[in-house]
């Protein structure tokens, strides 16, 4: 009971119990000088008052009990009122914080917009999800499937801000179980979660530790073009709501990523040969232009190739156009893999002819390239109809600023170079 409370109770009660002590200590001051008699009155008077005194002392108690009663329903309604403010102020945090990641994910969507590749739309998505998941070590991973191979690839993975180096570039167990199944994957404690038995022990010698980890594959439609996965060495790490924040981040990047996938695709057609793979002779005539003069200002030489296969329509004649294909596009990898220099432009000049570009080459480095690449193309062997058969390919090569002035002169230089070789005997170069 509060004191208030029984200052109430005393200042209710107080008067009548003085009056009856007044009257008794008056009986017995009375009865003691002027008549003895009176203190049977006074005996009478206490034996009367005992019954009063007793329901009074019981009242009392009830008033008490009553008391005590309301101050714990008073108390019960302190706490509710106390958990309904916490939740309230619960769900106002909540709110703020999904107010928050809304706002990051305009901003990465707002980005990702802007991303006219799909190199940079990956690093963007890497590295906002990162800023986002970031804390406590977490490792944020992007794999992709190669659009020519079709192969799970690690194209990023960032560390607090800095790049991560992953020891599975194809993916690991967790990744393989998200392609298989298309399915997001919440793992709190992977000690615990007996769907990955079997790989727990390759798992542990890996020198970078993980505990738990959320996953989302990369969809649009019902293509897959990869997954988006957050892991971190510390047990239960990840909840449900982390899981639903990365998959709405995974739909903005997948969208991303798609587009910029087609924007590339719709670019290589542009300036690439859809059989070959090579870039277009336009696109070759236009850089011929920016280098020239690059060249002239730096003084370096730039060599030119102009090459064709030899008796390539009598090749087409036996076994088709469709064998035809198959050798072009052979020629074009050897093509790749003797002219990779970065610089170098490789094209199909038209039909069988191609075309090559290389800056910073004296005529006598390209000389002994080509002479390496008519070798590589006459031990090459192509298997048709259950046939082994092959090809020799001529070459003319030209020297700017050597032989030729300008962007014309130097393809005709070229062009005769190359004829000249046919008119040797072929497979030769000149």
């Amino acid at each position: 009971m509060t004191q208030k409370q029984k200052k109430l109770l005393f200042n209710k009660y107080f008067l009548p119990i003085t009056i009856l002590l007044v009257l008794l200590a008056g009986f017995f001051i009375y009865a003691s000088k002027v008549d003895a008699r009176i203190f049977v009155l006074l005996v009478f008077l206490q034996i009367v008052s005992l019954p009063f005194l007793i329901y009074f002392r019981s009242f009392l108690e009830n008033e008490f009990t009553s008391i005590k009663l309301k101050k714990e329903e008073y108390f019960e309604q302190v706490n509710l009122l106390s958990l309904d403010i916490e939740k309230e102020n619960l769900a106002q945090h909540s709110l703020f914080e999904r107010i928050e990641a809304y706002s990051k994910l305009k901003s990465l969507a707002e980005k990702l917009s802007l991303c006219s590749s799909c190199a940079e739309a990956a690093g963007i998505l890497t590295e906002r999800t990162d800023e986002l998941f970031g804390r406590h070590d977490a490792t944020t991973i992007l794999y992709l499937f190669h659009p020519k191979t079709g192969q799970l690839g690690l194209v990023a993975a960032m560390k607090s801000g800095v790049k991560a180096d992953i020891r599975h570039k194809k993916g690991d167990a967790f990744d393989h179980w998200i392609i298989k199944n298309l399915k997001s994957l919440l793992i709190e404690n992977i000690k615990n979660d007996f769907r990955f038995d079997a790989e727990k022990s390759a798992l542990q010698e890996e020198e970078r530790l993980k505990s738990s980890l959320i996953a989302v594959p990369l969809t649009v439609g019902n293509k897959v073009l990869g997954i988006l996965r957050v892991d971190s060495p510390d047990e239960n790490r990840f909840a449900v709501d982390d899981l639903r924040f990365l998959s709405r981040i995974a739909d903005l990047g997948a969208v991303a990523l798609e587009s910029s996938q087609l924007y590339e695709h719709i670019q290589d057609l542009a300036i690439k040969d859809s059989l070959t793979g090579l870039y277009l002779r336009r696109y070759l005539m236009d850089r011929l232009i920016e280098e020239l003069p690059r060249q002239l200002r730096r003084k370096k030489d730039l060599s030119f190739l102009m090459m064709d296969l030899d008796h390539f329509k009598d090749y087409n004649d036996r076994f088709g156009h469709v064998a035809g294909d198959i050798v072009l596009r052979k020629l074009s990898e050897i093509l790749d893999k003797n002219f990779k220099k970065p610089g170098n432009i490789i094209c199909r000049y038209g039909g069988e002819e191609f075309a090559v570009m290389l800056p910073d080459c004296s005529k006598e480095e390209a000389h002994q390239l080509a002479e390496d690449f008519r070798k590589d193309v006459e031990r090459t062997e192509v298997v048709l109809r259950r046939e082994k058969t092959s090809v020799t390919i001529s070459v003319g090569i030209a020297s700017f600023p050597l032989e030729a002035q300008i962007k014309e002169e130097l393809i005709h230089k070229a062009d005769q170079a190359l004829y000249q070789a046919k008119r040797k005997g072929r497979n030769r170069v000149c």
